[in-house]
């Protein structure tokens, strides 16, 4: 779903949710600790991590003195995927899919914490 995002529906917004979803299946499965033990992560440090990259991705078109959001391509061999083009629009998907996981994440946590 992610790789998809830039030619067909996906991309960081619906990955981010569908990989969210998966987490939250483990913690429907297992406990809230059993999960954590697995992501060590805390997922407040992933929203700003996303942010970075997204915003990275569009301060890098002031850089190269090019209009707003312009994005460079090119073509590679990917092992899995074949011929693929890929795009610094996929760095800003990057940041938008880890900041859908850590506020997802993030809510999901805060509801299911008991004190």
């Amino acid at each position: 779903m992610f790789f998809a995002g830039h030619y067909y529906p996906g991309g960081g917004f619906v990955g981010g949710l569908l990989t969210a979803g998966a987490i939250v299946l483990l913690l429907l499965a297992f406990d809230i600790k059993t999960v954590t033990h697995v992501f060590p992560i805390d997922f407040k440090w992933l929203i700003g991590l996303g942010l970075l990259f997204s915003l990275g991705t569009a301060a890098g078109s002031l850089l190269f003195n090019v209009p707003f959001f312009t994005h460079a391509y090119n073509y590679f061999y990917l092992p899995l995927f074949g011929k693929t083009s890929l795009h610094t629009a996929m760095l800003f998907d990057l940041g938008v899919y880890f900041v859908v996981i850590g506020v997802t994440m993030t809510i999901i946590q805060t509801i299911g914490e008991s004190e």
